[in-house]
């Protein structure tokens, strides 16, 4: 079975006390992972070094960075590299998100850069993709998600693509109380592995895990992760209630 996997996204919240209190919260639910099955923590910068411990002493549980720089190094003030993400124990780096695409116009050709130095680095990208309302409501979300793939992600090799994971994010639904139906999950998430299927090959698009990643709740993921090809999720908010995301955890195939 692909890897079902429950990430957690904190984006710019809490502080290292708050976010220590959390993990321990979560961890110390023992809740049985088996081998395919995942919790990935999205922690802000500053606290990767001191949650390294009390994440990973409990099996299948990782540690991902919420971005990197496309650079590999250099005077770039203030930015993190992929080199100091794996230096302090990271496992994962969330690529593309929505919110880095839109605030910080962040391009396709560095998003590409960004996915390089990842893997360069051991580190696993989780890449994000989704359509604004706007293209939702003209119809046209699947050339919207196929060109981001495209442009991102096909100079990779099947090699690397194998075992990858993806979130879909239909931006509309992140933040806003708007959740996509099950089906609408699913029919994009189908239309995701098509389009990687087609690049790549049925067995690699079958090993990808594509997590869905638009307001997920305690109470609506065992709906959404029921779906044949949604993989687990990208949560936001509800990551940062302890009760909630473990709900969001149980609820993994």
């Amino acid at each position: 079975m692909r890897k079902q996997i429950a990430a957690a996204n904190w984006k710019m919240n809490l502080t290292l006390d708050e976010g220590l209190k959390l993990i321990e919260s979560i961890v110390s639910e023992n809740i049985h992972l088996q081998d395919h099955r995942e919790v990935i923590l999205g922690i802000p910068f500053p606290y990767l070094l001191a949650v390294k411990d009390p994440v990973k002493s409990s099996d299948n549980y990782f540690i991902a960075a919420q971005n990197c720089y496309f650079q590999k190094s250099g005077a770039y003030t203030g930015e993190v590299s992929a080199e100091m993400i794996k230096s302090v124990g990271a496992d994962y780096v969330i690529i593309g998100h929505s919110e880095r695409r839109e605030y910080f116009n962040e391009n396709h050709q560095m998003l590409a850069a960004k996915i390089d130095l990842c893997l360069e680095n051991g580190l696993k990208p989780i890449f994000c993709c989704g359509e604004p309302l706007s293209v939702r409501e003209a119809n046209e979300q699947n050339k919207y998600v196929e060109d981001q793939l495209r442009e991102s992600l096909y100079h990779l090799a099947t090699e690397q693509v194998k075992g990858f994971v993806i979130a879909y994010e239909p931006i509309w639904a992140i933040g806003t109380g708007k959740t996509a139906t099950s089906a609408q999950a699913q029919e994009m998430h189908s239309h995701i592995r098509n389009v990687l299927a087609e690049k790549y090959g049925n067995e690699t698009a079958e090993s990808i895990s594509i997590l869905y990643g638009g307001s997920v709740k305690a109470n609506n993921a065992s709906e959404i992760f029921s779906e044949k090809d949604v993989d687990g999720g990208l949560v936001g908010g509800a990551s940062l209630v302890a009760s909630d995301f473990i709900e969001i955890i149980k609820a993994l195939k």
